[in-house]
């Protein structure tokens, strides 16, 4: 990801995360919580998955897009790993719990981007990005 790319991800407040079932059902819901780590990383917090979270424990590809496409018209696919402890899980913990005391995150998703995609309106849409 570009510097662009990881600003407008962690300026959204809002990003549709794909997952689907081992059998191809997919599943989108809208997740208030994710931000990159580094150029090839997104952590999302899961504090209300219940589909989702048995998706990616059965099949961990994964797709995220923000929210307003016009500030970060992209696609980001890749695989997960789900973290229930440790520093990725104690980080999503303290940044959630800054944000609203009242939530209890479940895990630390990690997105590893591995591929990108346009979603800008037009020719290029749908196209790979180098």
């Amino acid at each position: 990801m570009t510097d662009e790319m990881m600003d407008a991800v962690e300026k959204e407040n809002v990003v549709f995360f794909a997952t689907a079932t081992k059998d191809g059902i997919p599943n989108v819901v809208p997740i208030g919580f994710a931000r990159p780590l580094d150029n090839k990383t997104i952590l999302i917090v899961d504090n209300y998955m219940n589909k989702t979270r048995g998706n990616l424990e059965n099949n961990p590809k994964a797709s995220l897009v923000p929210r307003d496409a016009s500030k970060c018209p992209y696609q980001f696919k890749g695989t997960v790993e789900i973290h229930t402890s440790g520093e990725y899980f104690d980080d999503a913990v303290d940044w959630a719990k800054s944000v609203m005391s009242e939530l209890s995150p479940k895990a630390a998703i990690l997105l590893t981007v591995e591929e990108i995609y346009s979603v800008k309106p037009g020719p290029d849409a749908g196209k790979k990005v180098d």
